[in-house]
């Protein structure tokens, strides 16, 4: 079930209007084989923020996962939001494809790196790729390079 959030309600207008346009231009709109994730953030504190699936619903959905998890204070420009960095971040990735499936941050201001695992899923970015993303110093998107790292060495190179 998708959660009923705002910006659900604005993905679903846009391909609605796509599929409007591409029907008037006796076209067919570009959809995608899957459903999009949607990103949900708790602005609590620490903020809750993920997307794609939990562990439990990727087990349950049939894929065979390995779990990367890290404090959120692993990266250094988490020190720069707050002197007490309370939280883990943590992927759930698909042992067999490679594949980012979902990812969970708990922190301050983690709202912010939801988008970048979100497209990672969307565009089925393969996590040897994802280790090539420079992240900024000293910025809290520096935790990706910690849970990725964190991830069994064959995933830091293209699958046979």
């Amino acid at each position: 079930m998708v959660p009923p959030l705002t910006h659900w309600g604005k993905h679903q207008a846009r391909v609605v209007g796509a599929r409007i346009a591409a029907a008037a231009a006796g076209e067919v709109a570009y959809e995608p084989d899957r459903a999009a994730p949607v990103p949900q953030v708790v602005f609590s504190d620490p903020e809750v923020a993920s997307v794609g699936m939990t562990e439990a619903e990727a087990r349950d959905a049939g894929h065979d996962v390995v779990i990367t998890r890290v404090p959120t204070s692993a990266a250094a420009g988490t020190g720069l939001l707050r002197d007490h960095v309370a939280g883990q971040s943590q992927l759930v990735v698909d042992a067999q494809t490679h594949l980012l499936l979902g990812a969970t941050f708990v922190g301050p201001e983690v709202a912010e790196l939801v988008h970048a695992a979100t497209v990672a899923i969307v565009g089925d970015v393969p996590v040897h790729v994802l280790r090539h993303a420079v992240a900024s110093y000293p910025t809290a998107s520096e935790l990706y390079l910690r849970l990725l790292e964190d991830l069994p060495r064959e995933f830091r190179r293209p699958r046979a």
